[in-house]
Parts: structure tokens; sequence; C-alpha cells
């Protein structure tokens, strides 16, 4: 499901950016097989696994705080609209 406000993905593509990486760069020091997963978490399309978050924010110097933040609010409002879109379809 994509998020309607993509705060985790632009957080991330955004400290991508400041840290001078590309998805490609990301994708290998994660250990991926294609910048396609760093692209999918930044426009909203997936999220991140949790350890994964945890190698992000080392790798992009960012502060668990704010990254704990940040991903609550992206889960919050993803549940959000899954409510929303349930209780449209009960009507």
């Amino acid at each position: 499901m994509r998020l309607k406000k993509n705060i985790l993905g632009e957080f991330l593509k955004e400290k991508r950016m400041k840290a001078s990486l590309s998805q490609g760069d990301v994708a290998n020091k994660l250990g991926y097989s294609t910048p396609q997963f760093i692209s999918n978490w930044e426009r909203g399309v997936s999220m991140p696994p949790i350890n994964t978050l945890k190698k992000l924010g080392q790798l992009y110097k960012i502060s668990a705080d704010d990254l704990f933040e940040v991903t609550l609010a992206a889960r919050v409002d993803e549940v959000k609209a899954e409510l929303r879109r349930k209780f449209d379809e009960a009507r």
C-alpha cells in the first residue's frame, strides 16, 4: 500500500542525498542486488525492515531517536490510511 504522505521515504531520500550517496551506493552497502529496493522505500511503495532502518541510520548519520520518530509517524499514517479505506468500503 502506498502512503499518502511519504514521510519516511522523503526523509530517507533527503538524508541519502545529504550523504552524497546514490541509490546504488546504498544498495551495495546494505547488500542488496539492486537499487530498486532503495527506490521503493523512497517512493513509499514499501518500507525497509527495522534492522535495515538501523543500518540506514548509521549510514546516513541519523540519530536513533529521529529515525524512530519518523518511522512511527509513517506507520501511523499507514494504519490511518488502511482504516479509512476499510471504513469507506463498509459504507
